[in-house]
């Protein structure tokens, strides 16, 4: 029996949900598309369907309050991720969001294949920033205060080719990008990633992107 991928799309434009379902059922197959119009829908229907996949929030519906919403949402569901998709793009606020437990930020502005490609490395477990986004935060990293801690000494118990995967990782890059880049194996690449988070004492991979984001790749790798 396959099994079948279950999602909450929580946007208060009923255009928009349905051009989302449309790139929904375009890239998987057969999912379970629920809706909610508010923060308080969403957070019925997380606490009613335990067992989704994936909730898609925009943060700028009613009852979101900003981030806010996105917080009591992550405490009333905290075992579903949370994708937030949003027409602003502001890269402090996209990176708070993450911060606060978002899986991944997609743009409303994105092309169809782009929304397909990020749900699909979302359900895979990864990260999903456009890279664009990733562009403009390292142009302008987040501040100290803002971001893990990471230490050199951390930082210098990373390998080489860890160094090289973390590079890969902060520009927003997927596993199987990463593997190509590197010309490695997409599960070589999977381990690099695990050793990755536990030298630098991180618990999931956003953190470690929020730590590495304005190292200067060029400085500490030797090419």
């Amino acid at each position: 029996m396959q099994y079948v991928i279950k999602l909450l799309i929580a946007d208060d434009h009923p255009l928009f949900r349905e051009a989302l379902i449309n790139v929904i059922n375009a890239a998987l197959c057969d999912p379970k598309i629920i809706e909610a119009g508010t923060l308080d829908d969403a957070l019925v229907l997380a606490q009613a369907h335990e067992d989704m996949d994936l909730i898609l929030l925009d943060i700028n519906m009613p009852g979101m309050h900003g981030l806010e919403g996105l917080s009591a949402l992550r405490r009333e569901a905290p075992t579903i991720p949370v994708v937030i998709i949003s027409a602003e793009e502001d890269k402090q606020t996209v990176l708070k969001a993450l911060d606060q437990g978002a899986a991944g930020f997609i743009a409303k502005s994105a092309a169809r294949d782009e929304m397909a490609t990020a749900l699909q490395q979302i359900l895979q477990g990864e990260v999903y920033l456009p890279a664009s986004i990733m562009r403009k935060t390292q142009e302008s990293p987040l501040p100290a205060q803002t971001r893990p801690s990471l230490s050199m000494e951390l930082l210098f118990s990373l390998t080489r080719r860890q160094l090289l995967v973390l590079e890969r990782m902060v520009k927003g890059e997927s596993n199987k990008q990463i593997a190509t880049h590197l010309n490695i194996a997409e599960t070589t690449v999977k381990a690099h990633v695990s050793a990755i988070l536990a030298k630098l004492g991180v618990n999931n991979r956003v953190q470690a992107i929020l730590a590495a984001n304005d190292l200067d790749f060029s400085t500490i790798i030797r090419r």
